[in-house]
């Protein structure tokens, strides 16, 4: 069986007491890293990686996501997400890149912070056609954690599926890719 992952920070602190306010104003910002591709996903690959949000998403924005997702299911949270107005973009250096659907900044430890991004995954023609069992999986999860210099590492999630435990509160994912995309040396860079 999969390892279940409590990842508390993406959708389920709603209720942290205004810790967590809708994040709408400030600049666009520009994050780079080396991705080192460990998942059983795709070919083993490592390269540059680019990542814009230009902006971040809101409390309702964050709620609607939680209350989809613990009272209709995986499912109907990733319509919704689909339908959310696209806060940035992920793309290689070498592409022309794909739309981040959530962003989300929080403290971190020593001054850093977190960063959570969310989106839809690219499904391929022979992927929805023939329906393999990754089609289960159809979320990409991203969670960098930077020091006060805007310098740190990352996780990037790309087949995911999400549930919610509605009596503890929790969003569980279950990783269809068993290891992550690795990011070492990522940069905040105000965007352009």
């Amino acid at each position: 069986m999969m390892a279940l992952v409590a990842f508390a920070t993406f959708l389920v602190l709603v209720n942290a007491g205004g810790v967590l306010r809708g994040q709408t104003l400030g600049n666009p910002e520009r994050f780079t890293a080396f991705a080192v591709n460990t998942s059983t996903i795709g070919p083993s690959r490592t390269g540059g990686l680019e990542i814009v949000v230009s902006r971040w998403s809101t409390e309702e924005e964050r709620n609607r996501m939680t209350t989809t997702l613990l009272d209709k299911g995986p499912h109907a949270l990733l319509q919704v997400l689909q339908r959310t107005r696209r806060v940035g973009y992920i793309r290689t250096l070498n592409s022309i890149g794909y739309d981040l659907r959530f962003a989300q900044s929080l403290p971190g430890d020593d001054g850093g912070r977190r960063v959570i991004l969310a989106t839809d995954r690219p499904i391929g023609f022979w992927e929805a056609s023939h329906q393999p069992r990754s089609i289960d999986y159809p979320f990409t999860l991203i969670e960098l954690r930077l020091n006060s210099e805007g310098v740190g590492e990352g996780k990037l999630s790309i087949a995911t599926r999400i549930t919610g435990n509605r009596e503890t509160g929790v969003i569980e994912l279950e990783d269809y890719a068993w290891q992550p995309v690795l990011l070492m040396n990522v940069r905040s860079r105000n965007a352009t």
